[in-house]
């Protein structure tokens, strides 16, 4: 799973004959195997994938009931809370991963940009993003540019 944002209202994706065929094993293997954390991890990983958000926050919520420290599953949690229009959600989803993880620089850039565009929290998007960098002086959003030059850029907006 790509561990990025995107627009929160995505259009849901066609999927492939094939996901379709492995997402419905999943679906069997979590009802005989409910315990199964793996199963369900990849199952959300695969709703996610497809941006089926509803079903992916549900399979990762299972996962976390038997595996609550999973910071990349939270991490993804709250990127599919945040497609689904439920940004307090994301951040919750966030905060949890980097309690668990305070190096994960991926929730910490996704906390960022929850802030900056469905919280409108300028300012709290900037500390998350100055902690990140200094966490990570050669952080990248996933187009490639400097966390720090983002920050730079959002500063010079004032």
């Amino acid at each position: 799973v790509s561990q990025q944002t995107v627009p929160q209202q995505g259009q849901a994706t066609s999927v492939d004959p094939q996901t379709t065929q492995t997402i419905l094993a999943l679906e069997k293997e979590v009802i005989a195997h409910p315990d199964n954390v793996e199963a369900w991890t990849q199952l959300g990983n695969y709703y996610f994938d497809s941006n089926n958000f509803a079903k992916a926050i549900e399979a990762y919520n299972k996962s976390l009931a038997l595996n609550p420290n999973n910071a990349d599953v939270l991490t993804d949690l709250g990127v599919m809370y945040r497609r689904n229009a439920n940004p307090n959600e994301a951040i919750a989803a966030f905060d949890r991963a980097i309690a668990i993880n305070p190096d994960h620089p991926t929730a910490r850039f996704n906390r960022g940009i929850v802030q900056l565009y469905d919280l409108q929290d300028r300012d709290g998007a900037i500390k998350t993003w100055e902690e990140l960098v200094k966490l990570h002086p050669d952080a990248k959003a996933p187009n490639g540019q400097l966390v720090s030059e983002i920050i730079t850029t959002i500063k010079a907006q004032k």
